[in-house]
């Protein structure tokens, strides 16, 4: 399935903030504590860097799913 929208950030760029939410989780109380502090900061929506974050987790083997 394709994206019906143009992809706004680089994959350097969403792998940058995925290792922003996965360092500094354990300075918030959640993980989507952090999620929203980096994601107002990079200029993200909340849910986009989630899914991000969810994605590369699947990716590393660290959550069960389908892996890209």
């Amino acid at each position: 399935m394709t994206s019906k929208t143009t992809n706004k950030f680089s994959p350097e760029f969403r792998d940058r903030a995925v290792r922003m939410v996965l360092d500094h989780a354990g300075e918030h109380p959640s993980r989507w504590a952090a999620v929203t502090s980096i994601a107002g900061k990079i200029g993200c929506t909340r849910q986009t860097l989630h899914d991000w974050v969810k994605k590369a987790e699947i990716d590393s083997g660290q959550r069960t799913g389908v892996p890209t």
